[in-house]
């Protein structure tokens, strides 16, 4: 089998300081394990199934009108789509319906007819005409493979409400549909529709050999705001990785442009400058959380941008590639220590997210199997505090 050949990331010379990796909060020198005043959280031990959040109550809005109605554009309603705003207000209405009254101008804006896709403003004021919740549908019966697939999502779920739910995604279960790929979640989220027809939505993404946190709307309303959340970055997100060698300095921060290039075989993120074609600005925050001599380093990692592969590329970036990655381990005459398995070491840690009714998700999920078992043979204590704590949020 021929070996394909990608365009390597940029090599440092020893002793460089990695580019764009800056200690964050005066963190060169503090000792492992140091415990600022005031005990920051801790991340815990992860739970089988975090406790049902209570979301607060619907507003009186939330109740379909039978007969036509004018509302006003609240301040936290300002810039909503017409589609969106007429979600927030009506969750039970179906997608088909919002769009029918809009085609057909029943809706309103000032007096004006107005698109779904339209932005409001505060202040304006929006005609309902009367609207109606379509007859749920039959739930279908499940074949034998629909309810095992059922049963296997059942078994990833770590966060359930009404609105949203956090998946514990394997390792090696792709997100969406490629080439080559039969198997995916998007696919399996199918034997999830509800009662009308609606099936649960992905709001973010994860690589296919990356286990952990996976976000899931079970409503459009839901999508709507978690979607919205990450687009603000109100989303934080952490990760835990297992990289070569130990980071200098032990917390820092990375920042540069990434781009893809692309083959008929394959896609890689690349080391980008400032204007490049494609080039979008990434910022990665890290922290050294234990040690096994120098040959490897249980590292920290929160996200400030969402490139695609940002985490592997910034990490190859600074020398310290995470063990097991099979597109940005480029580091020559490397051995995997005995028992290691050689599988991405990445793990979507925790997500902490406004809830879209009102207070806060707050999931964490546990090492896979192949983690657990590089943690337990290099003597690593998955309970440690995380100093990933103090990183900035931009």
């Amino acid at each position: 089998m021929s070996r394909r050949t990608r365009k390597p990331l940029p090599k440092r010379r020893a002793g460089d300081r990695p580019k764009g990796a800056k200690p964050f909060r005066g963190s060169e020198g503090r000792p492992q394990g140091h415990r600022p005043a005031g005990k920051p959280q801790r991340i815990a031990a992860p739970v089988p199934r975090a406790p049902k959040l209570v979301a607060a109550a619907p507003p009186p809005e939330a109740l379909l009108p039978t007969k036509v109605q004018t509302v006003t554009v609240t301040a936290d309603e300002n810039n909503m789509r017409v589609d969106r705003f007429l979600e927030a207000r009506f969750p039970g209405l179906s997608f088909s319906h919002i769009q029918r009254i809009v085609r057909k101008g029943e809706l309103r804006v000032n007096g004006k007819r107005a698109d779904s896709k339209d932005r409001l403003e505060e202040g304006q004021s929006v005609r309902i005409p009367p609207l109606k919740l379509e007859t749920p549908r039959a739930t279908a019966h499940l074949s034998e493979a629909g309810a095992k697939t059922l049963a296997a999502l059942k078994e990833m779920i770590i966060y359930e409400d009404d609105d949203v739910l956090v998946l514990n995604k394997p390792a090696g279960l792709a997100v969406q549909g490629g080439s080559g790929t039969t198997r995916h979640l998007d696919q399996m989220l199918e034997v999830m529709r509800d009662a009308k027809g609606q099936k649960p939505r992905l709001v973010h993404r994860l690589d296919k050999e990356t286990s952990g946190c996976l976000l899931v709307a079970k409503t459009r309303f839901a999508a709507s705001a978690l979607t919205g959340s990450f687009r603000h970055r109100s989303a934080r997100k952490i990760y835990w990785a297992l990289v070569a060698g130990v980071p200098k300095p032990k917390q820092g921060r990375i920042s540069t442009f990434l781009a893809k290039d692309e083959s008929e075989e394959d896609s890689i993120m690349r080391i980008a400058e400032h204007g490049d074609e494609g080039a979008s600005h990434a910022v990665t925050y890290y922290a050294v959380v234990e040690t096994s001599a120098q040959k490897l380093a249980w590292v920290s990692l929160k996200p400030v941008t969402g490139r695609t592969h940002q985490l592997r590329a910034h990490m190859a970036h600074i020398d310290h590639a995470i063990v097991g990655d099979p597109k940005y381990f480029n580091k020559e005459n490397w051995e995997l220590p005995g028992g290691l398995q050689n599988r991405l070491h990445l793990l979507a840690r925790r997500i902490v997210i406004p809830h879209p009714r009102g207070g806060v998700i707050d999931a964490t999920a546990p090492l896979p199997p192949h983690m657990l078992q590089s943690w337990n043979l290099l003597g690593l204590e998955a309970d440690r505090f995380d100093p990933i704590e103090h990183a900035p949020e931009e």
